[in-house]
């Protein structure tokens, strides 16, 4: 059989799929040229996500005591109590006073919050936020905060469903991991929407991978919540060649926006944008972005720019690599061109970093995805540095040697090889080629 593959007479009617499974076997048994145990392997396997879960696991349950613990310390230190507020307000007020500071003020106090107004301490995001907190107003302050934070973990469990690689136990191992890693589960504790945007984000590449482009762009639309965590993913999706999801993402995402500045009206969207000017100043915003780099904001809005505009270059240069890599890229680039940032918002690069396991690369490069999780997970520690040097380096590495990160192969290529290779027609006036002798 294996010569009749392999016969030049015979080539028209080669099947690759055969002669690799046909070379497995033989190394199986030991009869091939490099012969292995697989058993030894996948012991080896298996002793390594036994190691990981239990660290996992150890790291999840002190995160998740962590979060209880600070909830039962005080029910109201978290994100979620401006949101609930901010839309109290608006049904309250109307929305064009949604960023009035003392009319929040005496939301907080009428939910007997026990929190004062201050540079950290406010309501900037997006009307949307308010607006989908709505219906939680209906329920009493803390179970509209778990109900919320029961959608949160239903976002990481579609986000982690879509995205993680692998199959069987590796996967929930992964899982559990999320949830020990301290971006997620701070941002749990917060009450932050991060978790729904890379739930979108998730969901836009599995609906790219089934060729559904314009469920794919409609999806992004949850960007609205914090737009700085995603803002070049849709352009991406254009550099990649996806024009009707980047068209479907732009016109959600517009109507979104124009329906917001309706509702605010001339004033609050005035109001609005002194706010978000302002969050820009504050000293603890710009410690986690390139300003505590550069020193001056001038000049880090220029180097941002720059930045953003090499990330979509990249996208365009390896669009041939299939969407997950033009996402991952976005997001990276992303982060790292932020001019507004937070802990929290990591989450992000966690989504990145699967997204790049996904597709065909060297067994190194998930050391590297794994060097940027512990850095985002000694955050506290270290600060942003080696986070941003991380999201840089991806960034130069993948510009500089793409083939360092990914597979020489594009990944349309590799898709198509575990299928079998339908024979060519054989030309009118060939002979049928003779059956092979038992």
């Amino acid at each position: 059989m294996q010569k009749r593959l392999v016969l030049g007479h015979d080539r028209p009617y080669v099947h690759l799929r055969a002669v690799v499974q046909l070379e497995r076997a033989r190394g199986e048994s030991g009869r091939g040229h490099r012969p292995y145990d697989s058993r030894t392997i996948e012991k080896r396997r298996n002793l390594l996500i036994a190691g990981a879960a239990a660290a996992a696991v150890v790291c999840a349950g002190y995160d998740t005591w962590l979060w209880a613990t600070n909830y039962v310390s005080d029910n109201f230190h978290n994100d979620f109590t401006f949101y609930y507020a901010a839309a109290l307000l608006g049904l309250q007020h109307g929305w064009p006073h949604l960023y009035d500071l003392k009319l929040q003020q005496a939301e907080l106090d009428a939910i007997r919050s026990n929190i004062t107004i201050a540079q950290l301490a406010r309501y900037v995001s997006p009307p949307p936020v308010a607006w989908i907190v709505v219906p939680f107003t209906a329920l009493p302050y803390r179970a509209a905060y778990w109900v919320w934070s029961a959608l949160l973990l239903g976002a990481l469990a579609l986000g982690w469903h879509l995205t993680a690689p692998g199959r069987g136990r590796a996967r929930v191992v992964v899982l559990v991991a999320a949830i020990g890693w301290l971006p997620v589960i701070y941002g749990l504790q917060l009450g932050q929407p991060a978790l729904f945007i890379a739930a979108a984000v998730a969901a836009c590449a599995a609906l790219l991978r089934g060729n559904r482009d314009i469920a794919a762009g409609a999806v992004l639309v949850f960007i609205v919540f914090k737009p700085q965590l995603a803002l070049l993913v849709a352009p991406s999706l254009l550099l990649a060649g996806r024009w009707r999801a980047f068209a479907a993402a732009a016109v959600a995402l517009a109507v979104v926006a124009a329906v917001s500045a309706v509702a605010l009206g001339p004033d609050g969207v005035s109001t609005y944008l002194a706010r978000l000017q302002f969050a820009q100043t504050v000293p603890e915003n710009q410690s986690q972005t390139l300003a505590a780099w550069v020193q001056n904001l001038a000049v880090t809005r220029v180097v941002e720019v720059v930045i953003s505009l090499a990330t979509l270059a990249l996208v365009f240069r390896l669009r041939k690599r299939g969407t997950d890599v033009a996402i991952a890229i976005a997001l990276a680039g992303g982060l790292a061109a932020s001019p507004y940032a937070h802990y929290d918002d990591l989450t992000m690069l966690g989504l990145a970093g699967l997204l790049l396991l996904r597709v065909p690369r060297p067994a190194w490069t998930v050391g590297y995805v794994l060097a940027l999780v512990i850095a985002a997970e000694g955050f506290p520690l270290w600060g942003a540095g080696p986070v941003i040097a991380g999201e840089l380096g991806l960034l130069a590495g993948l510009a500089l040697a793409p083939h360092a990160f990914l597979d020489r192969r594009q990944t349309s290529e590799l898709q198509r090889l575990p299928h079998p290779i339908a024979p060519p027609a054989a030309p009118r006036d060939a002979q049928p080629a003779s059956p092979p002798h038992s």
